[in-house]
């Protein structure tokens, strides 16, 4: 049986399945030069380079974002107090109309 290569590309998209190594992990993730995206260290797909600037905006918004929503949980919980529903129900046969 013939060996499976463990990194390579399908379909334009990067994998690499390579047990990896702290110096390979720091350099996939700080390639100074390169775009925003580049290969994942492990894994199928792309990744943030966060030597590029593009990145950290990309990560401050989704920071932004989760903490705006834990805000917004926080505060509804607050909202939420058991106070008296007004339910009102129209039993009216429809076929009577």
């Amino acid at each position: 049986m013939a060996d499976k290569p463990t990194s390579g590309e399908i379909l334009g998209v990067p994998y690499n399945f390579d047990r990896p190594s702290l110096g390979r992990m720091i350099s996939s993730y700080w390639q100074p030069g390169e775009g925003m995206l580049v290969e994942k260290p492990f894994g199928v797909g792309y990744t943030l380079n966060l030597a590029n600037w593009r990145s950290w905006i990309v990560v401050l918004v989704a920071g932004a974002l989760l903490w705006q929503q834990e805000q917004s949980d926080s505060g509804a919980d607050e909202d939420r107090r058991d106070e008296p529903v007004e339910v009102i129900v129209d039993d009216q046969d429809e076929s009577a109309n």
